[in-house]
């Protein structure tokens, strides 16, 4: 057993030096638990978003900067895209797929009731990135939805949403379903 253990040092050792012998410097740095991962990037299309588009893009806006863990960038042209976000005439809600995909609908019924559209589609892009409802909620939870009231006009995730979405992606492997989601989530 000690014959083997000093045999694979020497052969690790060997490895290790062959760059230098060779008149080539390989450092390589070790990965700690400070490094931060790179980001999971998603991609959504907004393109059927009709009036909503500039609120679809604020909102994916709002989650770059409050999360670290994921990316929401649009789709480029011809790129399939992980959401799509579409305007119809009901109410807001979600058609989630695996974690970081689904359909996304911004419900112009709401909207007509003095919900904000920014927060609508915040909201509903938190579904997608893994988040369920919290109802009912003051305006702080992004996550409240429509409980919190049409005077509510907060787009922000608070620090609990914000640190689920990173647990959600933090070590999330591509496709993952999240547990136990809705098949629709209406707000």
């Amino acid at each position: 057993m000690h014959v083997r253990m000093l045999t694979g040092g020497l052969a690790a050792a060997c490895l290790m030096s062959l760059p230098l012998a060779s008149g080539q410097a390989a450092v390589a740095a070790p990965r700690t638990t400070d490094t931060p991962a790179a980001a999971r990037v998603l991609t959504y299309d907004a393109g059927s978003s009709a009036e909503f588009r500039s609120a679809v893009d604020r909102g994916a806006a709002i989650w770059n900067a409050s999360v670290d863990a994921v990316e929401l960038r649009p789709a480029a042209a011809g790129q399939r895209a992980n959401i799509r976000v579409l305007a119809d005439n009901g109410w807001p809600r979600t058609l989630p797929g695996t974690l970081g995909s689904g359909t996304v609908y911004i419900g112009r019924q709401a909207v007509d009731q003095g919900y904000d559209t920014v927060r609508i589609s915040a909201h509903e892009l938190g579904h997608i990135l893994g988040l369920p409802d919290r109802k009912p909620g003051p305006c702080s939870s992004l996550m409240s939805g429509s409980t919190a009231g049409t005077s509510c006009t907060n787009p922000y995730p608070n620090s609990a949403e914000k640190a689920e979405v990173e647990g959600n992606f933090g070590g999330a492997l591509v496709g993952r379903a999240p547990a136990a989601r809705p098949a629709v989530i209406v707000d």
